[in-house]
């Protein structure tokens, strides 16, 4: 775990400020990530409607309002979509509590990675604070399904994430990612990864509201043939990278660092929330630990708030 000490929680030292445009709403948008006190957890204040308590929307699994295409997370009528990567760069340089200020419903794309939310984590610095941090340690394997895709938990010491996808196009085709997470490989392996879609896709989603900020700056485009972007791919398995990186996000939702693997084929955002809701509700699969290698004592309880949602069919 980075940032501040095993076992105590942490923030960010300073405040650090970004701006960009949403990549499915098309508009432009700006994030102020601002320090927390401890037990505050990740949450975001609308500052464009309203005033007080009702701007604030938490970044938990309690509070997931959509999973088509990216994370949402809602409250009281207000949402933040597409909070994956911010999600994960927080989580795995262990920032368990920051507010963050957004002036629109989707937190900016920046260039389709998590390396802009990692240059700010870095501009912004953590701080540790006075306060224990809990972890959540996966006792017991827990399987979920949805459609042709498959994720479980099984236990491990750390966050460990195994990936695979299987698209029809060839350029992308079958690829598998592995590693334990941690903030060296996540810096290297997949922060960089950008998010990716096809042209054949592109009039379906603007006529479903997606993509409408997409563009060759924030996205690998990928043709029959040929990668659109004149770059090229970063990595020659970018898209199995860009999606285990949403899955740490995705699993930063689960309020606490999980310790444990979790492993994904043919998945995206809805089978992740799916296996994070699966898991939580088998009690005993899961406890809450003070340090990665002791057990609380008592009986594990899963996260208030936390609501059994119905998933559909998902392909990769």
């Amino acid at each position: 775990m980075a940032g501040g000490q095993w076992g105590m929680q942490a923030t960010l030292r300073r405040e650090a400020s970004l701006s960009g445009i949403g990549v499915h709403g098309g508009l432009p948008v700006s994030m102020t990530l601002l320090p927390a006190d401890a037990g505050a957890g990740i949450a975001f204040v609308r500052t464009d409607v309203g005033e007080g308590g009702d701007r604030v929307v938490r970044a938990d699994l309690g509070h997931i309002g959509s999973t088509e295409l990216c994370t949402t997370v809602a409250a009281a009528g207000l949402s933040v979509a597409t909070i994956e990567h911010l999600m994960a760069a927080l989580s795995v340089f262990g920032i368990d509590n920051a507010l963050i200020e957004i002036d629109g419903p989707e937190v900016p794309v920046m260039d389709g990675s998590a390396e802009a939310f990692v240059d700010a984590i870095d501009r912004a610095g953590v701080a540790t604070l006075d306060a224990p941090r809990r972890y959540i340690r996966v006792l017991r394997p827990v399987q979920v399904a949805v459609g042709d895709a498959v994720a479980e938990f099984t236990p491990r010491d750390r966050l460990r994430v195994e990936v695979e996808i299987d698209f029809a196009n060839e350029l992308v085709g079958r690829q598998t990612f592995a590693a334990d997470i941690d903030r060296d490989r996540f810096r290297r392996d997949l922060a960089p990864a950008r998010t990716f879609g096809f042209m054949a896709d592109v009039e379906q989603l603007w006529a479903r509201g997606f993509a409408r900020g997409a563009s060759l700056e924030n996205a690998v485009v990928v043709a029959d043939d040929r990668i659109v972007n004149p770059g090229g791919l970063r990595y020659p398995d970018e898209f199995v990278r860009h999606k285990a990186l949403d899955a740490v996000g995705d699993l930063a939702l689960a309020g606490a660092p999980i310790l444990g693997c979790f492993r994904s084929r043919r998945g995206g955002h809805r089978l992740n929330v799916a296996a994070l809701t699966a898991l939580f509700a088998d009690a005993d699969a899961w406890t809450f630990v003070s340090e990665p290698w002791r057990r609380e004592a008592g009986h594990a309880e899963a996260p208030a708030g936390l609501a059994v949602a119905a998933f559909g069919p998902e392909a990769s």
